[in-house]
């Protein structure tokens, strides 16, 4: 049990941590437009993070997929201002709660993204052998679950609040956070290792 606390925590860490933000700025883009009542929608959307996050981890734990970190770390603030964009765009239009395919797949692929970009402290910690790797890995994916919920969670009751007790409509709500999160992310990009080679 122990083994799984440890492996858990470092999940639910590697999410709640202020100083890698970009998890968080993600989930808020991602979440954003959408309310308590869209809670099935939402749940889809964090799970198939979670699962292209653990696919990509399983994949680089055991030596199948490699992408250069300076890329990765590139992709990242990029798939995070794509969300944030879709979300300007479409505010307040009414086709936007007939299907969640392009943003499934931008959260899929941001998680696929995301799992590389952590893949090389994950594997430094993890055991030895191949059969000792997929456990911990599983158990760090629960983690991960447990904190993105937490974050949700946070960003739907304040969305609830500001819509509720401040009178902010849906689609101002949305642009506002949409546009924090283009804001935060652009320095990101610009500032991005990839442009120095």
């Amino acid at each position: 049990m122990s083994e799984f606390l440890t492996y858990f925590n470092i999940g639910l860490h590697h999410v709640l941590d202020i100083n890698a933000y970009d998890h968080i700025l993600f989930l808020i883009a991602l979440v954003t437009p959408y309310a308590f009542k869209d809670w099935k929608r939402v749940l889809i959307l964090v799970s198939l993070f979670t699962l292209g996050h653990t696919l990509s981890l399983i994949l680089s734990v055991f030596g199948v997929l490699y992408i250069k970190p300076g890329l990765v770390e590139f992709l990242i603030p990029i798939t995070i201002l794509v969300t944030a964009l879709f979300n300007l765009f479409t505010a307040g239009k009414s086709g936007k709660n007939e299907s969640i395919t392009f943003i499934a797949l931008v959260t899929v692929f941001f998680g696929i993204i995301h799992g590389l970009g952590f893949s090389s402290y994950f594997k430094s910690i993890l055991p030895g052998s191949a059969s000792e790797k997929l456990v911990p890995t599983l158990e760090f994916a629960v983690g991960i679950e447990a904190a993105q919920i937490i974050v949700v969670l946070a960003v739907l009751i304040i969305s609830y609040i500001v819509q509720t007790f401040f009178r902010f409509s849906k689609r101002d709500w949305s642009l506002v956070m949409s546009a924090f999160v283009t804001g935060v992310v652009l320095p990101m990009i610009i500032e991005s290792e990839i442009w120095n080679r």
